[in-house]
């Protein structure tokens, strides 16, 4: 007698993830109840062991895990396509609106970004954030899978503002503590919440914006608490330069004096980071969230993120914040990756298709703890999935033999918005493109209604004249 199941997706292009490829099965299937997966097999293997309360048709699908976008500032999608085409652009060009960005604008963005992300495909969100109201309840709310990070550091009110290019930071201990303090009570509230969705990290904000004993007793207590550590390392020259100033070494050298280097930590960017710092930093155990198109537009570099995995290193794509990269898409991301590292070597062969789709789903899955729950369609994990339209006419044709297209063109033509269903832990959030979970009119008008409530505030400030852009802009050229 067949089992009863929830679930079942069937006459799948099936990528499972499963072994060092993609795990590809043809006419695949896929067995759903509750959360969890039963079973994954042929079609004709597991209709005749199921009975399911619902059958996903997904001919001319291709499925495959939900892709994992590990570092991201969501809150920042309110001011989209400020920042860009800038040297400095936190000081430059973020920071005037950073002076204005309420708590009801950061949720509006949030709730942009989650609705923008989970459209194209990507079901587990790693935030980073100074927590307002409402942050972890939206991803909550929408269905997702979050890992979030409460920012730490111990910047003195108004951040950036005021600062100069080349002075040190004035660190605030008390402002520290604080942010510590508050990380902690947000962890015990909300780590494992929403049936495991939601968990939470400890966030250090990067290593030259905290002191050294700050910096420590956040190792200490994130080991206590069974947490991983997420912190932007050696993410810029500037960095380097407050490092070099305040400590007297670069981070890679200063992290492992302190002991922060080993698998505990997630070390986002490594812009600065030498072939051989990414290699000591890899060997160590510490996993790299690698944001490309962010840091190609940002700063014009491509991490050593090839010296970090021919070290050993888990890389796990990242898409950082819109008002830097312009969007949240790990498609984008992967396409970029593998496209930045082939110019970067001169080598055409250098960070193949199937190796940056690997970091999206279970590498990616594996850099941010979540390697046992998700990242690979197979028995016990959770269902985190999605079924990405083949007949698109970007991914035209799909041809099987001699040579299988679908992973090149997945890679190196999607956009996102072939992706037409998306399963979170066996719920769906996304069905033939509606939104089930959340109203996405809603979020897009008051998204807009904030971001032009920002932009007057920007504008009646003094400081806006002092913008990098504001030049181009009055020459017309944007």
């Amino acid at each position: 007698m067949p089992e009863n199941i929830d679930v079942l997706i069937t006459h799948a292009h099936l990528f499972t993830m499963q072994g060092k490829g993609v795990g590809y099965i043809p006419d695949g299937a896929v067995a759903i109840q509750g959360k969890h997966i039963s079973a994954v097999g042929s079609t004709s293997e597991l209709k005749a062991r199921f009975q399911a309360t619902e059958t996903v048709d997904a001919s001319g699908c291709a499925v495959l895990p939900g892709l994992i976008d590990a570092h991201m500032h969501t809150s920042w999608a309110i001011v989209r396509g400020v920042a860009q085409d800038v040297r400095n652009w936190m000081q430059s060009a973020l920071a005037p609106y950073a002076r204005h960005l309420t708590p009801a604008a950061a949720l509006a963005g949030t709730r942009l970004d989650i609705l923008e992300a989970l459209k194209a495909g990507t079901t587990t969100l790693g935030d980073f954030t100074k927590p307002f109201p409402g942050w972890a309840e939206a991803f909550e709310e929408a269905g997702v899978r979050a890992r979030l990070t409460p920012t730490i550091n111990a910047m003195p009110p108004g951040g950036m503002v005021g600062w100069k290019v080349g002075d040190l930071y004035p660190l605030d201990s008390e402002v520290g503590q604080q942010s510590i303090d508050a990380a902690l009570d947000f962890a015990r509230d909300w780590n494992g919440s929403a049936s495991g969705r939601i968990t939470a990290m400890f966030g250090p904000q990067a290593p030259d914006m905290l002191s050294r004993e700050q910096l420590l007793e956040v190792k200490r207590i994130a080991t206590r608490e069974g947490l991983m550590i997420h912190m932007h390392v050696a993410q810029g020259d500037r960095e380097i330069h407050q490092m070099l100033k305040r400590f007297g070494k670069r981070t890679s050298e200063y992290l492992d004096k302190l002991g922060y280097l080993d698998e505990q930590l997630l070390a986002v960017h490594l812009t600065e980071a030498t072939d051989e710092e990414a290699a000591l930093i890899a060997q160590s155990g510490t996993k790299m969230a690698l944001c490309s198109g962010s840091i190609g537009i940002i700063d014009g570099i491509v991490p050593p993120m090839r010296a970090f995995r021919e070290a050993g290193g888990l890389v796990a794509l990242g898409s950082d914040q819109a008002a830097g990269n312009n969007c949240n898409n790990i498609f984008n991301e992967m396409k970029l990756t593998a496209l930045f590292n082939k110019i970067k070597a001169r080598d055409p062969e250098a960070m193949p298709s199937w190796e940056v789709l690997r970091m999206a789903t279970i590498e990616g899955a594996q850099a941010i703890g979540l390697g046992d729950e998700i990242g690979s369609l197979e028995a016990g994990k959770e269902a985190d999935i999605i079924l990405v339209d083949l007949n698109a006419p970007n991914l035209m044709p799909v041809l099987d033999a001699p040579i299988r297209t679908i992973v090149p063109n997945l890679v190196y033509a999607a956009s996102g918005h072939e992706v037409k269903t998306v399963l979170v832990a066996g719920q769906i959030l996304m069905r033939d493109r509606q939104m089930l979970t959340i109203d996405e009119a809603a979020i897009l008008t008051e998204a807009q209604s904030q971001a032009e409530a920002i932009a007057q505030r920007v504008a009646a400030d003094p400081i806006h004249k002092n913008m990098a852009l504001l030049s181009a802009m009055q020459a017309g050229q944007m």
